[in-house]
């Protein structure tokens, strides 16, 4: 199946939400049905559009795996490159599904209490996948920052007090990010002469000794862009917050732009700084692990800390983002695979928590005095005054279920994906890719870590369960729509799925991450892609 066709199958996932989100700005908000329809058509064309892009870049249709978009049919490094291989594809499939879920969610509600929401939705679409596809720096800045303006929109989205105050924050934040990213690309642009990653790559390890100077000062400020979006300490300060105030749909969206900055630094670190790089090589992997390692720390002592399930939420990601971060840093290729499984699980479980928080938040009593609810809970009554059981409502016995599927998968037990993850990450510890390396102790504080922060995970959820579900007394059965349990469950289904077929999801991953350890083969790849001989472009070259 070589058809020259299907490299526009790569800019699709731009292009189609962009269309979508220009052609809903002309629509009048009183037809609300109509452009949840579009919205929702788009977002599930995008996800039919990520699955037949995984076929493409694993079964051979594309040299190496990986296919390239000439933009304007002008050749890498001139033009602009569009790429995607299996990381791509996998980043773009996870986003169709979170979009998909949070759109349905916002169906009876969210979507309707302010203007331009499918708009916006659309826009923050395009810039997540660009993101994901783009092979150029300064395209990099862009798709960010359409991402970050269609973001600002949507955490303001229904606004309130506490919204408005956090949004705020949040905009100030990421234009202080976005304004070092600029930074740092000038800074690269101007010791190297490039911003397309293959190209900058390659030029990498003849950089002379007065502008390497330059170049790492550049990838550090570039680097602090990435980390604030990240949430790495002490940058991540501001996500608890946020997350706590979006609307449900909104912050289920924030959960997957977290891990946008963790892809970048993923994507570029193992490209620019790899073995071949010369005097860079392995650049900022310390840095990335033992700050990564502080993340997990500082996450963790706030979920212990938060009383709200929003700030848990928060302090939830940036535990997952700190291990995300530090399995990057520890430089082991098996160990990527472990841990982008558990990118995989750990943004889906933490999606449908987010989701269920305002669900859950349906039966408690916003008054409720806590240690009193908890003494209730130890009291014994001499003289009960039934002997029969009381029936379960079934909206209260799905909320209880979903909140204890999340918390198994968030505190790695087992036995679904969390705890499948949490394996694999102590067994490529324990098993490194060199035979004769020894067991460090970094190795052991890691691992110490990711228990600490799973056994802080159990005691603060657990924590909450049993004053909402056990000590609450009697409690009504919320009502529930259909729009709002459907996406929770495909959710969890979905973790439970990646749990029943970790093997083959293993074995892509580990692809992958092979893919991901060969930078010559992804430099050459790039490089050499022609230009389609007397293509009729418009603006393309003769």
């Amino acid at each position: 199946m070589k058809l020259e066709w299907i490299q526009h199958l790569i800019v699709l996932p731009v292009l189609l939400p962009l269309l979508c989100g220009a052609l809903l700005i002309l629509v009048n908000e009183s037809r609300h049905q109509f452009k949840f329809f579009v919205n929702l058509t788009s977002v599930l064309l995008q996800l039919a559009l990520a699955i037949v892009l995984i076929r493409l870049t694993d079964n051979g249709d594309w040299m190496d795996g990986i296919g390239v978009y000439l933009a304007a049919n002008w050749s890498a490094p001139f033009g602009i490159a569009l790429v995607a291989d299996r990381l791509a594809a996998m980043m773009l499939l996870l986003t169709a599904i979170l979009a998909t879920a949070a759109l349905l969610y916002s169906m009876m509600r969210w979507s309707r209490i302010g203007v331009h929401f499918h708009t916006l939705f659309q826009f923050l679409l395009m810039g997540i996948n660009g993101a994901f596809l783009t092979h150029d720096l300064f395209n990099l800045f862009v798709f960010f920052e359409v991402m970050l303006a269609a973001s600002y929109g949507l955490v303001l989205h229904g606004y309130n007090t506490a919204r408005i105050r956090a949004g705020m924050q949040y905009i100030a934040i990421n234009l202080a990010a976005s304004l070092l990213f600029l930074i740092g690309v000038a800074l690269i642009y101007a010791s190297t002469g490039t911003l397309n990653m293959a190209d900058l790559a390659a030029r990498i390890p003849q950089v002379d000794a007065n502008d390497l100077v330059f170049l790492k000062i550049g990838i550090a400020v570039l680097a602090i862009a990435f980390l604030v979006k990240s949430a790495m300490w002490p940058l991540g300060f501001w996500l608890p917050t946020t997350y706590s105030a979006a609307s449900p749909p909104v912050a289920a969206m924030l959960v997957l732009m977290t891990k946008v900055g963790a892809y970048v630094i993923l994507r570029l670190w193992l490209l620019i700084f790899s073995p071949d790089a010369g005097a860079v090589a392995g650049y900022g992997y310390d840095a990335l692990l033992w700050g990564g390692m502080a993340t997990i720390v500082f996450g963790a002592a706030g979920m212990l800390a938060s009383e709200g399930l929003g700030r848990m939420a928060g302090y939830g990601a940036i535990v997952s983002s700190g291990t995300l971060l530090a399995v990057i840093g520890y430089g082991q290729a098996s160990l990527v695979t472990a841990g982008l499984y558990y990118l995989l699980g750990s943004t889906m479980a933490m999606a449908a928590f987010v989701l269920l928080i305002e669900l859950v938040e349906r039966i408690r009593s916003p008054g409720a005095n806590m240690l009193a609810l908890t003494m209730e809970a130890f009291a014994i009554e001499e003289k009960p005054e039934e002997t029969a059981g009381v029936g379960i409502p079934g909206a209260l016995a799905f909320l209880g279920l979903a909140f204890a599927g999340c918390a198994l998968i968030i505190a790695g037990l087992p036995p679904l994906s969390g705890f499948v993850a949490k394996f694999g990450l102590f067994h490529a510890l324990l098993h490194p890719d060199a035979s004769n390396i020894l067991i460090s102790s970094t190795t052991w504080a890691l691992m110490t870590l990711i228990v600490l922060s799973g056994l802080a995970a159990i005691i603060s959820l657990m924590r909450f369960g049993v004053r909402t579900f056990w000590a609450s007394g009697a409690i009504a059965s919320p009502r529930l729509h259909l729009s709002e349990v459907l996406p929770i469950s495909a959710l969890l289904l979905l973790c439970v799925i990646l749990t029943v077929q970790a093997g083959p999801v293993f074995a892509y991953l580990e692809r992958t991450s092979n893919d991901l350890h060969k930078p010559s083969q992804y430099i050459d790849r790039v490089i050499s892609e022609p230009a389609v001989p007397n293509a009729s472009v418009s603006g393309g070259r003769p």
